[in-house]
């Protein structure tokens, strides 16, 4: 019997209706994160990786939403406000990009951890919850915990500010941990240190981590399986060890080779062409044929569903190429040599 994802994400669509028309920010996402593992999402700013999380855990009132969100075989979408709240800190963990916006400036950090966990836990009492607070603090690194607790959020470098929103968000041992972006513009030992705490935390607890960045090496050194996302949707999931030595997607093609040293020796960057386009007015076809260096007749008529990669059922691809690795592989080594791609050679 296979055993049920912790959670599970089917078919979500995700949209906001503007002055200039409709914003398909999610277009059919299914996803899904078992218990005590690490699902990286990546893709360029706007793809949808956001707003996804950000849906299913309610924060994205006003938007148009359909699909189901399976957390623990509930659906988080047809949840209550109220009943959202008991979820949201107590059983899923959230960790947003700014601390510095997500903490309140006005209040103590350690202030701000009591309360949250007196919100969800009535019976704890202030100095109970102080001391798991102190706990918590020196759990993630902060030196001197019982000093800093009554420190304001600018008093914390910005290092420190997030390990206290790891602290916040860990405060209640939630079984699901979703962290948007949480590196962004820490230098990259602090990012290393961060990423190591949430590790440490994932191991200890047996916490599951949904992990949101637009840095691949945080997702090769974190990630368990991958959903690589543009323009709203997913355009190729695997497990870690297939995106970076096997990946399908001319986009996730193009996401590595623009890594300064993907592929061996070091030369110059070689970025993807052209801009992610507008969510109100997407391409016909694949949404990313105009940007491909692959595309042919049928990319820029027909969109192509998400369907298995060579042998393993977990990898997925949502593109019109050869599905068969030697040929994909073959293909590719063609492109980089030159040689023009035709709907014969491609298929």
């Amino acid at each position: 019997m296979t055993p049920v994802a912790l959670l599970e994400i089917n078919d979500l669509h995700v949209s906001f209706s503007t002055a200039d028309g409709v914003v398909q920010a999610v277009r059919g996402l299914s996803l899904s994160v078992d218990a005590g593992k690490t699902l990286g999402i990546v893709g360029e700013s706007g793809s949808g990786k956001s707003v996804s999380t950000q849906t299913i855990t309610g924060l994205t009132r006003g938007a148009l939403i359909s699909g189901e969100a399976l957390f623990e075989g509930r659906d988080l979408l047809a949840m209550s406000q109220k009943q959202l709240r008991s979820v949201r800190g107590n059983k899923i963990g959230m960790i947003f990009q700014d601390p510095l916006s997500s903490l309140h400036p006005y209040y103590r950090v350690g202030w701000q951890i009591v309360e949250m966990i007196r919100a969800h836990d009535k019976e704890t009492s202030k100095a109970a919850a102080r001391t798991r607070a102190i706990d918590l603090l020196r759990l993630v690194g902060i030196p001197q915990p019982e000093t800093r607790i009554d420190d304001f959020p600018h008093q914390f470098s910005g290092g420190m500010r997030q390990r206290a929103m790891i602290a916040m968000a860990m405060a209640l041992n939630p079984i699901l941990l979703i962290a948007d972006e949480p590196t962004t513009a820490l230098d990259v030992t602090v990012q290393a240190q961060v990423l190591q705490v949430m590790k440490r935390l994932q191991d200890e607890f047996g916490t599951a981590i949904v992990l949101i960045t637009h840095d691949l090496g945080v997702i090769a050194e974190f990630a368990d399986d991958v959903v690589v996302m543009y323009a709203g949707a997913a355009m190729e999931k695997a497990p870690r060890r297939e995106i970076f030595v096997a990946n399908h997607h001319p986009y996730t093609e193009g996401l590595l080779f623009s890594l300064p040293a993907y592929g061996g020796e070091r030369r110059r960057l070689n970025p993807i062409p052209g801009q992610p386009p507008s969510l109100i007015n997407l391409p016909n076809g694949c949404k990313f044929n105009p940007r491909c260096a692959y595309a042919f007749d049928q990319c820029r008529s027909e969109e192509p569903p998400l369907t298995q990669v060579g042998a393993d059922p977990r990898h997925l691809s949502s593109c019109w190429l050869s599905h068969t690795m030697a040929q994909r592989v073959e293909l590719r080594a063609k492109m980089l040599s030159g040689v023009p791609v035709s709907s014969e050679s491609a298929g």
